[in-house]
């Protein structure tokens, strides 16, 4: 039974609903056994998603505290019921039958021993038969898993168990944004940024009741997509360094002319190649310097080491290496120009030392606009730094900046 005042719950059980009519009721009711279990008082709160059968009145009916969420989705069900929870210690289920709410007691006892976020494991416990298809079982989720671990540094075994919990606390730190099914590896992803403690509980997983309402193709490409772009080192500087390595293979030895490799002569068309090759990967390396540079000084991202090595670099260190290239390029090309000059404009020839002339130049103008663009992105971050010294050099008396009082 609910507890008489939301001033004692310490234990709040969120449960997402779409026409589950034939099964909330159970699942409620087993919450309730497992909120018992831990010996705390608690809440059970169904965010009803636009069902169309009676699933909003069963769960009430049960004892449930039912919160409508109008926007469709995994993670607006979600988003809405953590905004209603009282207790410290928030477990998340689903309202199929799924995962047997009666044992979370372990999910507590984690957070008692200092996790921040304790996720279920279907692959490490049980799975029933019928419970999960083949193919999420030994392929979607064990490559998403994967994928999510290398990424981003953690180590679960089942990164979209839909059972796990959370203490209260951490959810300004999470930020939780994604409406979705990717609010799963959401919430690891930032997690694992923030440095959270995070534990891991085997559990059974058993067949649901009623429809599906999981796309597999749909809501794994959602999954993926989320984990590419929030990691900026494996979608563009791993890809863009690649890239930019064999450029330079490519590029470097044909700049004096034609060179002869495994019994055959390689020429000015496999040097455009090697050029087209380094000027896209110091593009693409560029643009995961833009994204985890944003990640770090707006999102919250902890990366002390690409951070403090942030802070080092000034505009002016771009600038020269922009310059450095830029003008080392066109000297190239004036050279070219001096000696075609002196020899009465003929025929021009030089191709290959114009390609690695011209290459030089449009590495420089990327570096050159590229540092202004940082420059310009962390300007707030700057700032910031620049009033906290003036605070410490003050004693107390400077204003900081917005966002920082």
């Amino acid at each position: 039974m609910a507890p008489d005042s939301r001033d004692e719950v310490a234990v709040s059980v969120v449960l997402p609903c779409l026409n589950e009519e034939a099964a909330v009721g159970a699942v409620v009711d087993q919450a309730w056994a497992g909120i018992a279990a831990t010996g705390l008082p608690g809440e059970v709160i169904v965010v009803d998603n636009g069902s169309t059968d009676r699933s909003a009145d069963v769960a009430e009916e049960h004892g449930a505290r039912v919160v409508h969420e109008a926007r469709r989705g995994y993670g607006s069900a979600y988003l809405a019921g953590l905004a209603e929870a009282q207790g410290e210690y928030v477990v998340m289920g689903d309202a199929d039958l799924t995962y047997d709410l009666s044992g979370l007691a372990p999910f507590v006892e984690a957070l008692e021993r200092g996790a921040d976020l304790v996720v279920g494991s279907r692959l490490r416990g049980t799975i029933q038969p019928g419970a999960m298809p083949w193919a999420h079982r030994w392929i979607g989720n064990p490559i998403l898993t994967g994928i999510l671990n290398l990424f981003f540094g953690v180590k679960v075994s089942d990164a979209h168990c839909g059972m796990r919990a959370l203490r209260r606390s951490v959810l300004p730190t999470l930020g939780l944004q994604t409406i979705g099914m990717e609010f799963a590896s959401e919430m690891i992803v930032k997690a694992a940024r923030r440095k959270l403690r995070v534990a891991e509980v085997p559990i059974e997983y058993r067949p649901r009741a009623g429809e599906s309402k999981l796309n597999t193709f749909r809501d794994g490409w959602r999954h993926l997509r989320f984990l590419l772009v929030h990691s900026p080192t494996h979608l563009f500087l791993v890809p863009g360094a690649l890239f930019l390595l064999a450029g330079l293979v490519l590029l470097l030895p044909l700049v004096a002319g034609p060179v002869t490799v495994f019994g055959r002569e390689w020429g000015i068309h496999t040097m455009i190649g090697g050029s087209t090759l380094t000027v896209v990967g110091v593009q693409i390396v560029q643009l995961g310097v833009f994204a985890r540079s944003y990640a770090v000084l707006y999102l919250g991202d902890q990366e002390p080491v690409f951070e403090r090595l942030w802070l080092r670099i000034r505009l002016e260190h771009g600038l020269l290496a922009g310059a450095f290239l830029l003008f080392g390029g066109l000297g190239v090309l004036f050279w070219i120009f001096a000696g075609w000059a002196g020899g009465g404009f003929r025929a021009l020839g030089h191709e290959h030392e114009s390609l690695f002339g011209l290459t030089l130049v449009a590495l420089g103008v990327q570096v050159i606009f590229g540092s202004f663009f940082l420059s310009i992105l962390g300007l707030r971050k700057h700032v910031l730094l620049d009033g906290e010294r003036e605070l410490g050099d003050r004693g107390g008396d400077a204003v900081l900046a917005p966002g920082r009082r």
